[in-house]
């Protein structure tokens, strides 16, 4: 039997007018198609879980975001500039914007297969096989005591280390470093990627 989390009822209770319909829209379609799955929140926003990450929703300022872990084998690209915001769906700002409810609820079985057959996410395997990312001594010294932040660091790709390593070093004083760095750890050790407000 699945599970409903309370913090993604708060989430949806303190989002926009226009966002609430929305979340609980997908809220209710992922828990029909998959009645076995689990909520919580991950990165300060509601995750859905079914032997591992299924898929998750989140609303801003002006519109919503629904994604795939893995997504990329879910969801057919049409070519268009969706991946402007988080997810696979674009900016939703109503209800209209979402595909039909049959089309969702066969991509969250499709997802569902994918996490039950164990199939890796290829946007997940494949940025470990570039090159490094060079960590400046003073983020490696500050990620060395907190353990948290740094597993996280240690588990983004390395497109989410390098946000925040060019984040620090392109500071123009060591004021303004000294105060990105310690929020990079802050935000590191609540599992946030650098972006994380401004995603979509």
């Amino acid at each position: 039997m699945g599970t409903q989390d309370p913090r993604v009822d708060a989430y949806i209770a303190r989002s926009a007018t226009f966002a609430r319909p929305i979340l609980s829209h997908l809220r209710d379609l992922v828990h029909q198609a998959c009645p076995e799955v689990e909520e919580t929140m991950k990165w300060s926003f509601p995750h859905f879980m079914y032997q591992g990450i299924l898929c998750s929703m989140a609303s801003f300022k002006e519109h919503c975001a629904f994604g795939f872990w893995k997504g990329s084998l879910i969801v057919p690209s049409d070519g268009s500039d969706v991946e402007k915001a988080m997810g696979q769906f674009g900016r939703i700002t109503d209800l209209r914007d979402l595909p039909p409810r049959k089309v969702i609820t066969g991509y969250i079985r499709a997802a569902m297969k994918l996490n039950k057959d164990g199939v890796k996410s290829p946007t997940r395997s494949k940025p470990k096989a570039t090159k490094d990312v060079v960590v400046p001594d003073d983020l490696a010294k500050a990620l060395q005591e907190n353990p948290q932040a740094r597993k996280t660091f240690e588990e983004f790709s390395p497109s989410h280390k390098r946000a925040y390593v060019e984040w620090i070093t392109e500071a123009k004083t060591e004021a303004t470093r000294a105060r990105r760095l310690e929020t990079t750890i802050q935000w590191l050790a609540e599992g946030k990627p650098r972006n994380w407000k401004y995603m979509g």
